[in-house]
């Protein structure tokens, strides 16, 4: 057992609720400060589990997002305000801090549920004459727009866009862009509702 899970209490999410919690979040936050190309609102609470490192880009995160145990957050990452990321999800950015070729971009209210994983890029193999471990990466960002809950074991692949407002099943593989609002499910993932349409059709149905 580990002097965090001692102080924490054993909840995988960071918090202040006693003095073992603020001395652990306090901790976590300047292990994820400490980086030159990191920065981190005060407000957050960063479990010291987490490794965090901006590698060649730059990390940010906005006011009262929180991440927890566990958690790999690596390369060009940039998320929003009021956000939270699970135990152990796994999320890599790549590029320098200006590029946004290999960016991930999570956005405002965003809930990301435990081993989700998203890498903005892949590996080339299309030379046969060379080892695919060195034909380089191909890079497409990952954009998770405002107020969307990705549920467990989710995997984003390299290029998708989340539009606002949607929920991702669990297990679900998402190849192509969600639009605003929908509910997506499945391998690969596709939408099976908008939200709040019934109620829609409802009021549609109700004004003839």
């Amino acid at each position: 057992m580990s002097l965090w899970t001692l102080l924490e209490g054993g909840y995988s999410m960071p918090g202040r609720q006693t003095i073992g919690r603020r001395i652990s979040a306090a901790f976590g936050y300047w292990l994820a400060n400490r980086h030159k190309q990191a920065t981190i609102h005060p407000t957050c609470l960063i479990s010291p589990e987490a490794k965090i490192c901006p590698r060649q880009g730059r990390i940010e995160i906005g006011e009262g997002s929180v991440v927890a145990a566990g958690v790999l957050l690596q390369g060009n990452v940039v998320m929003g305000r009021k956000s939270s990321i699970q135990a152990y999800a796994n999320i890599v950015g790549y590029g320098g801090p200006d590029e946004e070729s290999g960016r991930i971009t999570i956005g405002n209210g965003v809930r990301i549920a435990s081993h989700t994983i998203m890498i903005a890029g892949n590996h080339r193999f299309d030379d046969m004459t060379r080892p695919i471990h060195k034909q380089g990466m191909q890079l497409a960002p990952i954009v998770i727009e405002d107020d969307v809950w990705i549920a467990a074991r989710v995997n984003i692949m390299a290029g998708v866009t989340i539009g606002t407002g949607s929920v991702i099943a669990a297990g679900a593989v998402v190849t192509k862009d969600i639009p605003p609002y929908s509910i997506a499910a499945g391998v690969p993932a596709v939408v099976i509702k908008q939200r709040g349409k019934q109620e829609q059709d409802e009021c549609k149905i109700e004004s003839r």
